[in-house]
Parts: C-alpha cells; structure tokens; sequence
C-alpha cells in the first residue's frame, strides 16, 4: 500500500473533508493538517508542508472545493463578512480574486496554474453556486482519480522503455539507477511519477525472480533487473534523504542515500552499474526545456558525461503549451533562511529516536549551519535543456528526440 499524501473523503458530495500530510515532520511523525480554506490551501503549499506538482495541483483545488462548499452553508454565509453572498456575479468575482491569491503559493509549478484555470472557466460558465460546487466536485475526482491511474501508466511505460533500451545493448545484468527530489506518493495522489517508473522497475525485478517458479507478467524480454536505488539528499530542503529514502524503505526497494556533492564519485565507484536517471517535473515548456528541483541540472550534466540515460518523467498536466524555451521560466527564490538553517526532528542522546515533547510528539528543530548575516541564493529550481534529456516519459508514451535534436510535444498539448 502506497503512502497517503492526501485524504479526500469524498462520501458525501456537499459536505467533503480535507487532510493533508504534513511532510516537514517526515520521517519521524505521521501528522495530518485540516484543510478548510483557500487560506489554508495556500499555507500548506507555500511551506511545503504539501509539494510535488500533481499533489499542489490537487490540494489547491481542494481548498477551493472546500471554501466554496463553506459559502454554500447558510450559517457561514450569514455570519462572514469577506464574501458578498447577496448575488452570484459578486462571489464570482471575489472567488476569481482568491484563485490569482492561491496561484501565488507555488508559481513555477504549471500544474497548479494549469487546474486553476480550469477551475476558473468553470467558474465564470456557472449560473449559480450549487451548480458550481457539483461542477467542481467533478472535476477535483477526477483530477485525482486520473492523477493516480497516469502514474501507473507512466512507471509502466518508463520502466518498459529502459528495459528494452537495455536489451538493445545486450545488457542483461543488474542495475541501478538515480534520482533527485520526491516524485513518489508524496508528491501525486498515488505511486508516483519518476518514482512510479521506480516502483514498476522494481516489481518488474521481482516478477523475473518469480518467474522459475510460477508465471508472472513482466514488462519486456529483458533479462536486465533493477536491484539498487541512488536517491539524492535533494539541497537544500532534503525532500531526497526525508521523503524519498522514507518511501524506498517503506516498499523494501534496497537504495543507498547520498549526497547530492557524491554523485559524481557515486556514479564512478557503484558495484552496480547505473543505468539511467528518473526525474520529475514542475514544468515543461514546448521545446523540452524542463524545470525541476534544484540539482537536476547537475544531475543531467553529469549523466551526460558518464554516459547515463536521463530521463523527465511526468504528466501531460505538466507540459506548458505557451512557453517557448526555458528561458522564460519564471524561478521561485525560497527564503533565505530554508539555507542558513536546517529544519528537522529533534534526536535524543541516543542518536536514533526522536526526542517528545510532554505529549509524546517528537520535536522539531532548527540547527544553524551558516552565519546569519551571509547572502543565500536559494533558487527552488533549476532548468534542465532539452538537449540533456534523453526522454520525456507521460501517461501518453516517452518521447523521445527527432534527428534534429528536438522534441516534438504536440500531441500533448
């Protein structure tokens, strides 16, 4: 069973509940966060409390499903003063107001501002509030149930490229592979994206070594196995050693964290040879060009130089129609302060456990790790050229590039 990053009661359409897991406490405590509110849809992206694109988009259209449904309570309305409920046209304005507020959480994600929009022309194509919430309802079950069912197709449609990718080369031994970041569970409404390919590689490994003994259903003839996982730390938010290391062990796939500094001696030094790299996305413009977690460029430069597959796995929600190149990506700077300070869970003497607070709660913390008056650049992302990627895994196939060097993306837009 994957972890739960997102708990959607959805039993009664008119009254739905909201929890999100709150992810900076990770690994050390399991503590999920009520969301009501555009307010508090907006608070638990901005501090990561929620990140990955699929889930952003997925929490952000909650908390609208979530206020909306407030607004159609007759107690709430008559006793708010924020909306002006005396007529249709005046909540439509306002709730197109919040929608540009609760883009402001995450800009760079393109899946968050690819749902708003949607949502959006719901909003203005309503006649009144009950239809706009059922309309809504639709269209954020959807968006979830369709989130989880891409990410089975994509780890699929990955894993199945590399293993054939391999057979072409006559490799038929065990491998590895890299990552940066979480794109697991914890970052989609289920399995994963970049991890997702992690996860069918890996059932696809398990599948081989069952085979003498009963029929199992593999992805290719490859005889090629996934045996380790190379997940980075992912600086300087560490979602990589807190977040995907946390979900590896949770499916018992054997991985070894390192940092994202090792890498290079990793990739030269590994008893396993790597073999590829899978990686997320926030956003894919039209020639390619990819923005992720900060580090994935590295990562791509240095895959290019010892010779390693490198490959953008997400779904079509993520691609930007409208932008050209990368170079009109807009980069969110977080707080200077995510660098000079590090945030985690409180250890006791013992060096394992966490240390409790009087409820029995472990304790977060923050160490100093900079002087406090040093400049931080700390950009959220970096863009990956599309000449560093090898393919662009989606629920529609991988895309791969044409003889100019290309790729060509029209399909999914």
């Amino acid at each position: 069973m994957s972890l739960e990053a997102i708990k959607f009661d959805r039993s009664n359409p008119k009254d739905v509940s909201v929890k999100v897991l709150n992810q900076l406490v990770l690994p050390y405590a399991t503590t999920y966060i009520p969301i009501h509110t555009i307010n508090d849809g907006f608070g638990v992206i901005s501090s990561m409390q929620v990140r990955g694109a699929p889930a952003i988009a997925i929490v952000g259209v909650l908390s609208i499903l979530l206020e909306t449904q407030l607004l159609a309570n007759e107690y709430f309305a008559e006793t708010q003063c924020f909306y002006d409920t005396s007529n249709w046209k005046a909540i439509q304005t306002r709730l197109s107001e919040r929608l540009d507020y609760l883009l402001l959480s995450r800009p760079t994600a393109v899946n968050l501002s690819n749902s708003l929009k949607n949502v959006s022309a719901l909003l203005m194509s309503s006649s009144e509030l009950s239809a706009f919430n059922s309309q809504l309802f639709t269209y954020a079950c959807n968006l979830i149930d369709d989130d989880l069912a891409n990410n089975t197709k994509m780890g699929d449609n990955g894993a199945r490229f590399i293993l054939e990718s391999l057979e072409n080369e006559s490799y038929n031994d065990d491998f590895a592979v890299l990552t940066i970041c979480n794109t697991g569970s914890l970052a989609t409404s289920g399995y994963g994206t970049a991890l997702g390919v992690i996860r069918s590689l890996w059932k696809d490994s398990q599948n081989k070594s069952q085979k003498s003994v009963k029929k199992t259903k593999t992805l290719s003839n490859s005889k090629a196995k996934l045996t380790h996982v190379y997940p980075l730390e992912t600086r300087p938010y560490n979602q990589g050693s807190r977040l995907t290391a946390y979900e590896l062990l949770h499916d018992n796939i054997p991985a070894t964290l390192i940092t994202d500094s090792s890498l290079a001696y990793r990739i030269k030094t590994s008893p396993i040879p790597i073999k590829a790299a899978f990686v997320g996305a926030d956003r894919i413009v039209r020639n390619g060009d990819t923005a992720n977690k900060i580090g994935t460029l590295q990562l791509a430069l240095i895959c290019q130089h010892f010779g390693i597959k490198f490959f953008v796995v997400a779904p079509k929600t993520t691609i930007d129609n409208k932008t050209e190149s990368g170079d009109d990506i807009v980069v969110e700077e977080r707080d200077p302060n995510e660098f000079r300070l590090t945030s985690g869970t409180l250890i006791s003497s013992d060096g394992k456990t966490p240390a409790l607070n009087e409820k029995g709660e472990p304790i977060s913390a923050k160490v100093g790790t900079a002087p406090p008056q040093i400049n931080v650049w700390n950009p959220a992302f970096d863009i990956t050229s599309h000449d560093l990627i090898d393919g662009i895994v989606t629920e529609q196939g991988v895309f791969t590039k044409n003889i100019e060097g290309g790729f060509d993306l029209e399909k999914l837009f």
